[in-house]
């Protein structure tokens, strides 16, 4: 699946968990997720423990993240 539609399952809505990224349709935020995936989840736990996630979701999260790190601004003291 293609970059630009991974990233369109990820949405940000004030309404929904005070507007921080989540999977499109849920309450599940790509901070969790990527959390999860750091400490040493597989995408068959994640996916178990949150049985409406898809494989699709979880790269659209790391992804998601990746981009948003990409365009970070670093100041050195």
């Amino acid at each position: 699946m293609k970059t630009h539609k991974l990233i369109n399952r990820i949405v940000c809505d004030p309404k929904i968990m005070l507007g921080k990224p989540v999977v499109k349709g849920t309450r599940l935020t790509v901070e969790l997720i990527v959390e999860k995936f750091a400490y040493g989840a597989t995408f068959e736990e994640l996916t178990r423990d949150y049985p409406f996630l898809v494989e699709e979701d979880i790269w659209a999260s790391l992804i998601y993240a990746a981009k948003r790190l990409a365009n970070e601004e670093i100041f050195t003291a």
